[in-house]
């Protein structure tokens, strides 16, 4: 592979340089130019380039279990291990979790919910139980707080807000775009921390005007919204730690872009059998369609 490489890249360095760098010899490469390729590297080569495209439309951040599986969506006979190999090899990787800090405040006197979700994540249809909570985006204007609420089921971010401030307006603005896009039925079991921000009067009066029921974390405890923990900490590696944003404006149109372009549409989701989250709904609608 790496006389490969060489091969590639002759046009834009000096063949010497390389090998050095690689710690090939001349010799060898030049031995390598002369032979033929075999029908194996030929292969691995064009199975590369698919490795290199799929990755790319990842945004970069496909791991080879979902590199393997989008290949495999595409009609591509090709094992899981070769793939790995192939991207290790050639230094295509994923980005790897890093911790962010909370934006929870339940140092509070409100009333809290008790846990009725109590992490039992996995649900049989759409909107029939929601999990919310909010995060931060550092900005050259200062913080941009971003709020979701996401369906449990197909994980898709159904409602968002983003503002300066961190107030109860923020969430209701998410909710209220969740309940303009969905219309859920009465009943649904909206999840979320016990911040102040849930737990204001206000916030409390729009789940029973809408006819949700709340259940709320227990203290301290994140794991018990582990899926919105999740969404934040996937939309930090695969946008913010790799952006610098001047303004809150610039923040506000990637993030919005990251979740309606890619994250709903495009990203393959493992919990989802690596399907993103609007096709796994659509094709749960053509099951109960032809049941």
């Amino acid at each position: 592979m790496r006389f490969l490489f060489i091969r590639a890249e002759k046009a834009s360095y000096p063949v010497t340089v390389m090998c050095r760098v690689l710690e090939v010899t001349r010799s060898g490469y030049y031995a390598f130019e002369k032979r033929s390729p075999s029908e194996r590297a030929k292969a691995n080569a064009q199975l590369l380039v698919k490795i290199r495209t799929v990755h790319e439309r990842g945004r970069r951040k496909y791991g080879s279990p979902r590199v393997h599986e989008k290949l495999t969506a595409q009609g591509e006979h090709v094992g899981r291990h070769r793939v790995a190999r192939l991207m290790s090899e050639n230094g295509i990787q994923a980005r790897r979790t890093r911790r962010f800090c909370r934006t929870t405040d339940s140092g509070h006197g409100l009333p809290v919910a008790e846990n009725i979700l109590d992490r039992r994540f996995a649900v049989e249809a759409p909107d029939r139980a929601w999990v919310t909570d909010i995060t931060y985006v550092p900005t050259g204007e200062g913080w941009l707080y971003v709020a979701v609420v996401l369906d449990l089921f197909s994980r898709r971010v159904v409602g968002m807000a983003m503002s300066e401030l961190i107030d109860r307006q923020l969430v209701l603005d998410a909710l209220g775009e969740a309940m303009r896009l969905r219309r859920p039925s009465v009943g649904l079991l909206h999840h979320s921390d016990r911040g102040s921000q849930y737990a204001s009067i206000e916030y409390q009066g729009a789940l029973r005007d809408h006819g949700l029921l709340c259940s709320m974390s227990r203290r301290g405890n994140c794991w018990d919204n582990a899926v919105a923990e999740s969404f934040f900490s996937t939309l930090k590696i695969e946008l913010i730690y790799d952006e610098h944003f001047a303004t809150r404006a610039q923040a506000r149109w990637a993030i919005q872009e990251y979740v309606e372009r890619f994250y709903n549409v495009e990203r393959l989701h493992s919990a989802l059998g690596y399907v993103s989250p609007i096709e796994y709904e659509l094709m749960a609608q053509i099951r109960r369609s032809a049941a």
